[in-house]
């Protein structure tokens, strides 16, 4: 615990001036961002006599060793800045909405030649018109469904797009009617886009022109005899007042604005947001998070407004914004709003009318979020810690293990060995801090080897981490055996040895660079688990032993009886199997081998897919099938002369020398075998199955 008179900036050097502020730990992460009109008064509340400050103040500035100012001109670049240092360094004691998931939108790719009608999740993209978010994609596929055969809009994927452009037929929404098929040339890109704006413009609200023009064609079509065209006008206008219907009137002036209120305790605050556009809500979303700083209601207000729409421009931003306090000062926040949109927003309190009442409302949906949250919240926090007790208690740790990092070996008998470590803290699991290995320091299957080569690699890493913060001053040993790689997990397909980008970090679960942004293994965990038993734990704790890493403990959790080894014991700790701490150690344990197993089948299947042909200079996939077609398998095509390889279309003399060159370098000095049913392998192709027996030969 650092004492704030330590880091606390000479009288005078403070500017009284609009600026932005970070607090940086021990370790140079930045922890807190804030904002002030002046920078002076405000840093000056926080060196003030600790048992003043609120709690959650108190322990931020004891973990700060150091703070740091940014002049800027105005009290809106203030907020801009801020907002900026907070998405960008994601400090730990600065309150932060985190979506529990991403929500689903209507959106219309007017940036196409043919614009298309979606649902979309994620980043907004430029040359998209957006209408949400919905609670359920399903609500979007209904609404899009009753629209269509109104606004026949092109709804495919620009492959079936392709497709049908092709082959000169469109699809089925084509046929049916509710599509108007650009794909064949049914309608002009022109009429087609108009199509598109029209689909916008009821989606916007201007939903009265659509069945006013609908109910005079109607009305034509009756007095022409046309009755059949009448009843098709005649379902659209149902069909529209059905989509209509989905989204009841709340305010009657055909508003454009967005709700926000607020649910809160001590400790956590719920938001929720109903976006109204044409008197209708349109959409719905909210929050929940901790709150780590000592905030107010209107504080808590400006923190949803910058979530909301730091990343918005134009119409996202509505002409009015709701809310239950407001910030203060509220002139900077209102005029960065209207920045945003363009034009004038108006950010105010409903006083009384409908807008109050549909507050009431939101109000209502934020405190049900907050107390869902709370219900299931408490089941999970006091599971979590009940359990990191235990593994504490039962390994006699001096701390809980807040970061539990586990390492697992797998191969297939011996080949494609490969390691996997997977990261769970406070209980749950970390995928962004996942990371796998490639065994490159030996040949063949040694389990026990391979633990010792991963852990030295992971642990020379933290040393070289640490080297390069100024903590450790000896040089750490080279790692000869090479590099891990880490995996995204949502990016399975990562090559070992490559540096791949790590997903937005925590920076209170790792440690940072000089600008505050998180290396990699750069945060030592409190507890190493290997999957195996006595033998892989002694490899492990032998592998810290000789980097000098004493901190550390190292267990193993055994698959046979679920027994827990430590290094140097000659018997294993046995935990209760009603344990939550036992339970605990099994998922990490399994999480681990998944991972691990999921790598190792990956590089098998890339292994086994590769042929011969694939190593030929120039040789491109075309002509790769065009080979295998002619001669109808790679064994013929190895007994195949110059000549006869020349015959296939597009292969000239040079390539046909090449490839008949490549075979005859890579033909097999004996037949292949399937293990599992005894029979030879012709040259063409394995099947990976008869090359496996997954369950009894993957580790």
């Amino acid at each position: 615990m650092a004492d704030p008179s330590s880091y606390r900036p000479k009288p005078g050097q403070i500017p009284d001036s609009p600026g932005v502020y970070k607090f940086r730990d021990e370790h140079g992460r930045v922890i807190y961002v804030g904002k002030a009109k002046s920078l002076r008064q405000r840093l000056a509340n926080y060196f003030q006599d600790l048992a003043g400050l609120h709690p959650r103040t108190r322990t931020m500035v004891t973990t700060a060793a150091s703070v740091e100012w940014t002049v800027v001109s105005t009290e809106v670049e203030a907020l801009q800045l801020e907002y900026s240092w907070i998405k960008e360094f994601d400090p730990r004691f600065n309150v932060k909405y985190r979506d529990d998931k991403s929500y689903p939108y209507l959106a219309v790719t007017l940036g196409e030649e043919f614009p298309r009608v979606q649902v979309m999740r994620g980043a907004k993209k430029k040359g998209v018109r957006y209408f949400g978010p919905y609670a359920h994609a399903w609500a979007i596929r209904e609404t899009v469904d009753l629209l269509l055969r109104v606004f026949p809009v092109r709804t495919c994927s620009a492959g079936v797009f392709k497709r049908s452009a092709q082959i000169g037929r469109p699809c089925l929404l084509g046929y049916i009617g509710k599509c108007s098929a650009p794909c064949v040339g049914r309608i002009s890109p022109e009429d087609h886009r108009e199509l598109a704006e029209e689909f916008c413009d009821f989606m916007a609200g201007r939903t009265g022109a659509h069945i006013r023009r609908l109910e005079r064609g109607m009305q034509e079509a009756a007095e022409e005899m046309e009755y059949e065209r009448a009843a098709r006008l005649r379902d659209d206008i149902g069909a529209l007042r059905r989509a209509m219907e989905k989204s009841a009137v709340v305010l009657a002036d055909a508003t454009d604005a967005d709700l926000i209120a607020l649910a809160e305790d001590e400790l956590e605050a719920a938001v929720q947001i109903f976006h109204v556009r044409g008197g209708r809500v349109r959409g719905q979303r909210g929050w929940v998070t901790d709150k780590v700083e000592a905030v107010t209601t209107g504080d808590l207000v400006e923190h949803a407004l910058q979530q909301l729409y730091g990343e918005e421009q134009g119409d996202a931003v509505p002409r009015e914004v709701l809310v239950p306090a407001l910030p203060d000062p509220l002139e900077p926040v209102a005029q960065w709003l209207t920045q945003r949109r363009g034009s004038q927003v108006s950010l105010r309190i409903p006083q009384r009318g409908d807008k109050k009442d549909l507050m009431a409302t939101v109000a209502r949906n934020a405190q049900q979020a907050l107390a869902l949250h709370k219900t299931r919240r408490a089941s999970d926090l006091t599971t979590r810690s009940r359990a990191l007790e235990e593994i504490a208690q039962a390994l006699d740790l001096d701390t809980v293990p807040l970061r539990i990092e586990c390492f697992d070996i797998s191969h297939l008998q011996g080949e494609d060995v490969v390691a996997s470590m997977v990261v769970f803290e406070d209980g749950l699991a970390r995928k962004s801090e996942y990371r796998r290995f490639q065994i490159k320091g030996f040949a063949g299957q040694d389990d026990v080897r391979a633990m010792h080569e991963v852990i030295g690699r992971r642990f020379k890493r933290y040393l070289q981490e640490k080297q390069k913060s100024g903590e450790w001053t000896e040089e750490p040993p080279e790692d000869t055996a090479g590099e891990a790689v880490m995996e995204a997990a949502v990016e399975p397909g990562a090559e070992a040895g490559s540096a791949a980008a790590p997903a937005e970090p925590d920076p209170a679960a790792a440690l940072t660079d000089d600008e505050g942004r998180p290396r990699r293994f750069a945060y030592p965990p409190q507890l190493v688990v290997v999957d195996g038993g006595a033998p892989q734990v002694a490899a492990a704790r032998r592998a810290m032993d000789e980097l000098g890493i004493d901190d550390v403990a190292v267990c193993g959790l055994a698959k046979r009886l679920e027994e827990v080894w430590l290094p140097g014991e000659d018997d294993p700790v046995v935990l209760p199997r009603s344990s939550e701490g036992l339970y605990l150690l099994q998922r990490v344990r399994d999480e681990a081998h998944r991972f691990a197993i999921t790598y190792q089948r990956s590089k098998r299947g890339k292994r086994l897919k590769s042929s011969p042909l694939d190593a030929v200079a120039g040789l491109g996939e075309t002509r790769r099938q065009a080979l295998l077609k002619h001669f109808g398998s790679l064994k013929k095509l190895r007994v195949a002369t110059v000549e006869e390889i020349c015959q296939v279309p597009g292969v000239g003399r040079k390539t046909a020398e090449t490839v008949a060159a490549a075979l005859a370098a890579a033909a097999p000095s004996a037949p292949a075998v399937n293990t599992a049913t005894g029979e030879i392998i012709e040259d063409d192709e394995a099947p990976p199955a008869a090359l496996s027996a997954e369950r009894g030969q993957d580790r």
